[in-house]
């Protein structure tokens, strides 16, 4: 994924006006926002440091020259963090090891049972899921390559009848793989799966180059059961000790709530164990 410091870099020097920052604006701007010479200003460095950093020859850059950048380009805590991790990628080898989900974590997710709840790995493949979880979503019918979530949204119609808000289930998939992404660049299933989708999806290839990063971290999620209607989910993520690039989500629905009534409903009609992947 060679560039992408350049492209994240211009994309958030184009979204902040010379004015926003205290200058004054002078001669015609091909593009919007500000120049590398202003930022390289702002920052307290000098124009070629800054256009190495761009280009990605900047792996010896410090803490204090990227927080300077990260100020000037008024980035929040995850687009900093991410702009630490694609100026010095990590070399982790290119053959990562499959994730598992240790027994444990399956034991937890198995006392679950008044929510739905799951464990997504750091492509956002489905790795386990708890009964009402599948109840929900029947993720022990599918292939393992079908419980990868980016697939799903972009290349399976079927999820914009499931998700009502389906652009911003979309946008938010792809700004978690684009910070998943950073953090493991050596990653050859996740390259490929950003390249099927980019060959695949053109509301895909529009998102990733965007370039928005976020975390998944908590929020509501609407969806159409085709059993027992709309519902509307509040979830939690949280990363297990040990695995941080997992996440375990649960969707809380309020108690006495429509939905929670339509999940007790739906999971007296079904059961299924403890997913494996």
């Amino acid at each position: 994924m060679d560039g992408d410091i350049g492209d994240f870099l211009r994309s958030r020097r184009a979204r902040i006006r010379p004015e926003d920052v205290g200058l004054t604006p002078y001669g015609r701007r091909r593009v919007p926002g500000l120049r590398r010479e202003e930022v390289a200003q702002l920052a307290g460095v000098s124009v070629d440091y800054y256009i190495r950093l761009e280009q990605g020859r900047g792996q010896s850059v410090s803490d204090a020259v990227l927080d300077a950048v990260a100020r000037v380009l008024r980035l929040d805590e995850t687009e900093h963090a991410h702009l630490r991790d694609v100026a010095r990628p990590r070399k982790s080898g290119p053959d990562v090891p499959q994730e598992r989900v240790r027994p444990g974590m399956r034991l937890l997710l198995d006392t679950i049972t008044a929510a739905p709840a799951y464990v997504f790995g750091r492509r956002l493949d489905v790795l386990a899921w708890n009964a009402l979880g599948d109840a929900l979503i029947t993720y022990s019918r599918m292939t393992a390559a079908a419980r990868s979530v980016p697939r799903a949204v972009f290349l399976d119609p079927a999820t914009r009848e499931l998700y009502p808000e389906w652009e911003a289930v979309a946008a938010e998939v792809v700004a978690y793989l684009r910070l998943s992404a950073g953090r493991h660049p050596d990653d050859r299933r996740l390259t490929a799966l950003v390249g099927e989708l980019s060959v695949k999806s053109e509301e895909f290839c529009r998102l990733w180059a965007d370039h928005q990063v976020k975390e998944k971290t908590y929020g509501v999620k609407r969806i159409v059961h085709p059993l027992i209607g709309e519902l509307t989910l509040p979830y939690e993520s949280l990363s297990p000790p040990g695995d941080p690039d997992q996440l375990l989500v649960i969707y809380t629905p309020e108690p006495g709530s429509r939905t929670a009534e339509r999940l007790a409903l739906l999971a007296s009609w079904t059961a299924a164990p403890v997913g494996r992947e």
